[in-house]
Order: structure tokens, then sequence, then C-alpha cells
């Protein structure tokens, strides 16, 4: 591909991309809140997402546009906090949705994030694309606006794609850092009752299932998560094994929210299940490269 742009790239999945994308585009460009810069062959452009002031240029003959801003969800569910995460995914999106629209030549395909947090807590059905349940809490009803901004706008040259992503593996950032470092500290047992299932995907996979859905085409929403999801319990004694460590204290839903108010998190992000399967992409003949927890972790590990 010629030219790709990934906005607010400078996060861990934006740098996994990027890294991932350089092997395939001849430009990549990312939309950063910092300065313009160029670096290690990645071309920085400052964009603005209340509005239009010359960054929408960059988007003429662009072959990809994915879209990754968002405040993080890993925080306390403050009022101040829930607005700016609702605020920053939905306004963002509808921003893009001007500049592509007013683009002479727009992108030829556009992938937004989403998140798998969509479905409903699920400790019996897996959730697909067609049968998958949408409930309603503050995660899922920001999901939904969300995905409400993005497809509403009709952008007939450009194709649309809703990423919906789960808990992303990687050695450098994502769930496996922090899980790694609690496991050593020998708190690596059940979250929780353990029940709740943990819908995961290795970086690279994250980023190959990217590319396949650019290079197949397919729009609408597609699940990014690996084909086995895995109870909590069964993940932290598969971590515990690749890091060969026996015993791991469990923690409670009491511990884990008297912890998360220290650190200044939700314990929605571990006690919630997501029984997710990535349905689109089987049926489409993804192959995944660590389709199966243990092989994923060992290859982070080392």
């Amino acid at each position: 591909m010629k030219k790709i742009v990934i906005v607010a790239g400078t996060g861990f999945l934006g740098q996994v991309l990027a890294e991932y994308f350089q092997k395939f585009a001849c430009e990549v460009v990312i939309f950063t809140r910092g300065k313009a810069c160029i670096k290690n062959n990645i071309r920085y452009v400052t964009w603005n997402l209340h509005e239009l002031n010359g960054w929408e240029a960059v988007l003429e003959n662009a072959e990809v546009l994915i879209n990754l801003a968002g405040k993080s969800v890993d925080c306390r569910y403050t009022p101040k906090n829930k607005a700016e995460i609702l605020h920053s995914r939905v306004v963002s999106t509808q921003i893009l949705n001007q500049a592509v629209a007013q683009c002479q030549n727009p992108p030829k395909h556009w992938l937004n994030a989403s998140t798998a947090t969509i479905y409903r807590h699920s400790e019996d059905l897996p959730m697909d694309e067609y049968t998958g349940e949408i409930g309603h809490d503050f995660s899922m009803d920001v999901a939904k606006r969300w995905e409400e901004a993005f497809f509403t706008t009709d952008t007939p040259k450009t194709k649309k794609t809703a990423l919906r992503t789960s808990i992303v593996l990687g050695k450098n950032g994502g769930a496996f850092v922090p899980l790694k470092n609690l496991t050593k500290m020998g708190f690596g047992g059940k979250q929780g009752n353990g029940k709740q299932f943990v819908s995961w995907i290795h970086e690279l996979d994250f980023a190959r299932a990217v590319h396949y859905c650019i290079e197949q085409e397919l729009t609408g929403v597609v699940n990014i998560v690996a084909p086995q999801p895995i109870r909590n319990a069964e993940f932290m004694k598969t971590l515990r094994k690749v890091l060969g460590i026996r015993v791991g204290t469990p923690l409670s839903k009491r511990m884990l929210a008297f912890g998360a108010k220290i650190i200044r998190t939700e314990t929605e992000l571990i006690l919630k299940s997501r029984n997710v399967i990535p349905k689109r992409l089987l049926e489409h003949g993804f192959e995944f490269l660590y389709g199966r927890l243990e092989n994923a972790l060992k290859e982070l590990k080392t």
C-alpha cells in the first residue's frame, strides 16, 4: 500500500501497527497531539480532534486510515473520566468522518477501534458478530455510541470496519507485562472466582488480523480476538506454568477492589467475562500464529 495513516498511533497498539505496516506501506503517518516530526521513517503529524486545521489534507490519497483515538479505560470511573472516555472516542470519530467526507481522494478503507467489551458479561454463551448479545452499562453504552458515531455518516468512497478488540498481549505493553509482574510477586492465582472468560490476542496476530481485514475488504464489525477464550483461573495457571512459578495467591473480589482503588483503576477490566470469538475472521480463512494461549505466552516471555 502507498500510504497508511494511524490516528493516535503513539500508544501501545499504535506502535505495534506502525512497526508492522512499515513492511507493507511506502509511507506510514501517525496523527499525534505532540510535535510534528519524522522518526524512524515514520511521519508524525500534529492533529486536533476538535477542528479541521490542515491535518485533514494528509488523508488525501491514503489507502488506509486506522483510528485508535480514545482515553484509556485503565482509570477510575469518576464522572470526569467517564465523560472523557466517551468524548474522546465519539468526537475523534465524528471529526474524522468530516475530514474523510471532504477529501477529493479519501482513504479507501477506514478501520476504527472498537471493543469486545460491547458484549454482555458471559460465562455461558460465546459472543460472535452475528449473535453476540449487547447489554447496558457504562462500557457497553460507550462502545455503542462509538460505533454509532463511526457508521452513521455515509462515506461512499471509503469502506468501514469497526475492530472489536479484546485484551492484546504484548512484550512491551498491554496486559501481559502487569500480569507477569503480578505473578512473579506471588499473586498469580485466580482473580475473583476465576470463572470469567478472558478473550485475548497476541500483538502480532492483532496486527495481522487488521491487515487481513484490509486485504479481504472485511467491513462492518469484526471481533479481533484469539479463537479460544479461556477462563481466568486457567489463564493464570497457564501464565504460572510458562513463567515457571508453581503457586500463586488468588485475589478475591474484595482484594481486587482494594487494589484497584490504590492503583486508580476498575475491577471490571479483570472481572468482566469476555467470552468472545472471531467468527468472521475464521470463516474468511484467517490463520492465527498464536491461537493457543500457552504458545502466545511462551513467545512473549522470550
